[in-house]
């Protein structure tokens, strides 16, 4: 299968949500603190706990050394706090707003797919007002099944596929900031952009395969829309 490479035009760009749209840690990590604490266990790092932001937290948590019976103990304290408020203890990164808008102008579907819960995406995305960018609005946004503790981002990307009705073409992109967005992308044969502006470890994008990898939002639009020459604001 042809993987979208740079310079392709692309007709569906699937967007990460933390740590690619906005930056999110410090209410997912003060949310996470405070769950730690409320089952006695002891609290990693400042930088292990920005790691958690992105990936599945049963891969997170199991990684610190979590026994896996006591991970839905904790993530269930975990969403009590942070979709109690916290959740918008959060704010979009600089030009992503333009971004999007520039590609829905130019006809390009656009739709979230994130490990985080779907409804506490939506919620996010709304806050933000992003719906009118992406396709279907808030039902452009995909997230992770709570009913599966093992839902994966491959999972969602399939989901959002399947709902949009696409196939994973050449000119099909995922647009993420861990390397959990590379491989559950590549299990599709879709190729990742990587932004450096989330909360990856040094060089762990272009490790996991990433296509390219962009500093600013305009490199990413210059990427997704070759021959677009306007800055954005």
């Amino acid at each position: 299968m042809t993987r979208w490479s740079p310079g392709t035009r692309v007709s569906l760009v699937l967007f990460d949500l933390d740590g690619t749209l906005s930056d999110s840690a410090p209410g997912i990590t003060s949310s996470m603190r405070t769950a730690l604490t409320h089952h006695g266990l002891e609290v990693p790092r400042d930088d292990v706990l920005n790691s958690f932001v992105g990936p599945p937290f049963r891969v997170s948590l199991e990684g610190i050394g979590l026994p896996p019976e006591r991970v839905d103990e904790v993530v269930t304290t975990y969403r009590s706090d942070y979709e109690a408020g916290r959740l918008f203890e959060n704010e979009l990164y600089p030009g992503i707003r333009d971004v999007l808008a520039g590609l829905a102008d130019a006809g390009t579907t656009v739709a979230v797919a994130t490990s985080k819960p779907q409804a506490t995406a939506r919620r996010i995305v709304e806050h933000f007002g992003l719906s009118p960018h992406l396709a279907g609005g808030l039902e452009g946004v995909f997230g992770a099944d709570v009913t599966n503790p093992r839902d994966t981002k491959a999972d969602v990307i399939a989901r959002a596929l399947a709902h949009l009705q696409r196939e994973p073409d050449a000119d099909v992109v995922m647009v993420g900031d861990r390397l959990h967005d590379v491989e559950g992308a590549a299990k599709h044969g879709i190729a990742t952009i990587g932004v450096s502006w989330g909360y990856a470890a040094p060089d762990e994008l272009r490790d996991a395969g990433a296509a390219a990898v962009v500093d600013s939002a305009d490199d990413l639009a210059a990427l997704l829309l070759p021959g677009a020459s306007r800055p954005l604001d």
